[in-house]
């Protein structure tokens, strides 16, 4: 009887501590990537950027009382990593259908409830060698959220593929599988919230695809197209997400606190809590891997930093939305099957979503090899056909 009365109580203080997660006043602002593009001006190049912050309270307005951007000039492969390049930096919000610039002081701007302000950056580079010298740029994002939550400080960070607008010719990789199907694995460049996931897809695979085909995109590399990856210092982790990591493999993305934050405030702390007790018995009698069915794909789709390509390997992603969407969307347009997969070097092989469920099976069975890769291949896109 005691012990049903402390079973009790566990799950009363449980339930509460979820429900203060969920209602305790937050910020409901989200920095949302728009558009960019590069021209020339008056003996510049202009690099012109533009965002927007939404509010999504329907009822709190909310400050945003600094922002600051930060161009990082990162070293990948075929870049030559440069510092010091000589820029000058323009801010502009739009304010009753006029652009305003803000002469680089930002002021407490108001975004009220259901609304959202326009921002654009202008970057001008009299360096005229700098496309030659560095294909990416990575734009940090640092802005401050004050009102009734108190103050909160966020990072952003986005992807600017400098090479975007030019036409590049593509390279695919044909991978042998096995006696009756053979991969084509697609070269894409570094994809970001700036890419369009379906026009992407779209436009790798044109001219590409043959009948019968069946494309398959990594689910990281989708997330990644859609926003959907947050710098650990936006994630306001509890005792809670540091208690609960501990009962994870150093190894798993839910084994840090910050992880394990995404995954409370996605199902919350009782859902967890259980799945973490039912695993455990059914460990006792050597079954694996119940907690993951008991707390759904949310739980296995968060990949913490260093688990993606770089610049990536600083953020912690999650899960794709709407990949069912998705996969009919590029299936319709290209006439073939299309699934969004998570594969590792393992040998684990899931289908998220697919166009068509008949072809799951055939994935499952040669995907195992992982011909898109585990590492920087930049392959997102790998295409699955049957000899002929």
């Amino acid at each position: 009887m005691i012990l049903i009365y402390i079973l009790l109580v566990l799950l009363i203080f449980l339930i509460l501590s979820d429900l203060f997660i969920k209602y305790s006043p937050k910020s409901k602002l989200n920095l949302v990537p728009i558009n960019y593009k590069i021209k020339k001006k008056d003996s510049l190049i202009e690099l012109i950027i533009d965002l927007k912050i939404t509010n999504k309270s329907k009822t709190k307005e909310t400050m945003v009382s600094n922002i600051n951007f930060e161009l990082d000039f990162f070293k990948s492969k075929g870049n030559e990593y440069c510092k010091n390049f000589n820029y000058r930096e323009d801010i502009y919000i739009y304010e009753n259908n006029k652009i305003k610039n803000l002469y680089n002081y930002w002021p407490t701007t108001i975004i009220k409830s259901n609304s959202e302000l326009f921002v654009r950056i202008i970057y001008k580079f009299s360096n005229y060698n700098f496309r030659k010298k560095l294909k990416y740029l990575w734009l940090k994002v640092f802005w401050e959220n004050y009102g009734h939550f108190g103050i909160s400080n966020n990072k952003d960070c986005l992807l600017i593929n400098l090479d975007r607008q030019k036409q590049r010719p593509r390279e695919v990789f044909e991978i042998p599988i096995n006696n009756k199907y053979k991969a084509f694995a697609i070269k894409t460049d570094l994809l970001g919230c700036f890419d369009n996931p379906v026009n992407t897809v779209i436009e790798y695979c044109k001219g590409i695809v043959e009948k019968n085909d069946i494309l398959t995109i990594g689910e990281s590399p989708l997330a990644i197209m859609q926003n959907r990856y947050i710098s650990p210092q936006n994630s306001e982790y509890s005792l809670f997400s540091k208690a609960l990591c501990y009962f994870f493999h150093p190894t798993s993305s839910l084994a840090t606190a910050c992880g394990m934050q995404l995954l409370i405030n996605k199902i919350g702390i009782t859902r967890i809590t259980f799945a973490l007790f039912v695993g455990f018995l059914f460990k006792l009698v050597g079954i694996k891997g119940m907690f993951y069915r008991l707390t759904g794909s949310e739980s296995s789709l968060i990949d913490d930093i260093s688990g993606t390509v770089t610049p990536y390997d600083k953020c912690i992603v999650m899960g794709p939305l709407n990949a069912d969407l998705f996969c009919k969307e590029i299936s319709n347009y290209l006439n073939i099957d299309v699934a969004v997969v998570d594969v590792n070097d393992l040998g684990g092989v899931k289908v998220l979503a697919s166009s068509n469920k008949k072809v799951n099976k055939i994935l499952k069975r040669n995907l195992i090899s992982n011909p898109a890769g585990n590492g920087d291949e930049k392959t997102p896109i790998v295409l699955i056909r049957e000899k002929k």
